[in-house]
């Protein structure tokens, strides 16, 4: 493999999720997968445009490198791989031989399916603003569908602003971060139902200076909590002394009086699922989405640490009983991928 940024997994660090707004997809037809079927340790690669140390990313990443450590994998990744190498490089892993292949083709919907197609007797398990379809039967999609936590994180803020007026700064408004933004809110609607928002993107995925300047304005009009979904914007919250709540990663042990809570994302159910499906033969054209939902186990609250006994009773009460009725199926968070607006 020529390109320089492949590397065998050896440890973990993180960062951000990074991707970009989805091409429109081309699905392109191909047989059933014939010999997905995987020896011991199956042999996976994963293919990211990012660092893999940045947040949506190294959950991907952090999943791959249990499932080594139990023996189940072989894993290896390549970061940062621009767009346009990213057909090349999925081709690069399949000539070599690696069953299952995992990343985020947010940019190259088209082309990652092209690829997936000459190769039917690989699996492919793809992050992806679109759907499978059973006429690409090797190749299924996944998200963070982590709605369920950033409810409760929203619970927790609508509680703890003093001036309801809240503070949300994104990369992009594509469902991914639409839907988490919708979820927050409407957790903090339920304690407030006259808080306000203000919502920005910032057009990056990775721009942490341009994401602390938005949130600086933020601030400046009135907000006293920030919903960090990207990096930048806690550090905006810890200059000026006000509250912000994570996304995907927990980083109050990086912002211990700022950061209250975070909405975590855990890919393992996800990953578990997949190789399963290809040790056993069965891995078909899926919507791995659901394995993020709370109830399998796909997402949850952090510990509330430094903030465990500042936060309202009445909000930890009701979080508490969300939890369980979304777990049980009682409580459904709604999933709403439109952009959000300020209010």
């Amino acid at each position: 493999m020529d390109h320089s940024n492949t590397t065998k997994y050896h440890g973990l660090t993180r960062r951000g999720f990074l991707g970009t707004t989805a091409a429109t997809a081309l699905v392109v037809a191909a047989g059933a997968p014939g010999a997905l079927r995987a020896a011991e340790p199956l042999k996976v690669a994963g293919i990211y445009t990012v660092p893999v140390e940045q947040q949506w990313v190294s959950r991907i990443h952090k999943a791959a490198g249990t499932a080594q450590e139990r023996g189940d994998i072989e894993y290896v990744f390549s970061e940062n791989v621009s767009n346009t190498d990213y057909a090349r490089v999925m081709r690069e892993y399949a000539e070599q031989g690696y069953q299952l292949i995992i990343g985020e083709v947010f940019a190259v919907e088209q082309e990652a399916r092209e690829v997936a197609a000459e190769y039917p007797d690989i699996a492919f398990l793809m992050g992806s603003s679109f759907k499978q379809d059973d006429a690409l039967p090797n190749f299924a999609v996944f998200d963070n569908y982590i709605q369920d936590a950033s409810y409760l994180t929203g619970i927790i803020a609508g509680s703890m602003t003093e001036t309801g007026n809240i503070g949300m700064v994104g990369g992009f408004p594509i469902p991914e971060v639409n839907r988490l933004m919708h979820a927050f809110m409407a957790g903090a609607r339920e304690m407030n139902p006259d808080i306000t928002f203000q919502v920005s993107f910032i057009g990056s995925w990775f721009d942490p200076p341009k994401a602390k300047e938005t949130a600086f304005a933020m601030i400046e009009n009135g907000a006293d909590m920030l919903y960090a979904e990207r990096f930048g914007v806690s550090d905006a919250a810890q200059e000026k002394d006000i509250l912000a709540i994570g996304n995907v990663i927990d980083t109050q042990a990086d912002y211990p009086d700022t950061v209250v809570a975070s909405a975590i994302w855990h890919f393992e159910p996800t990953l578990d699922k997949a190789i399963a499906e290809v040790q056993a033969g069965t891995f078909s054209a899926a919507d791995y989405g659901v394995y993020s939902f709370m109830k399998e186990g796909g997402c949850s609250l952090a510990p509330l640490g430094t903030f465990e006994d500042k936060v309202p009773q009445e909000a930890l009460d009701l979080v508490n009983k969300r939890r369980e009725q979304i777990k049980s199926g009682d409580f459904t968070v709604e999933i709403n991928d439109e952009e959000p607006k300020s209010s």
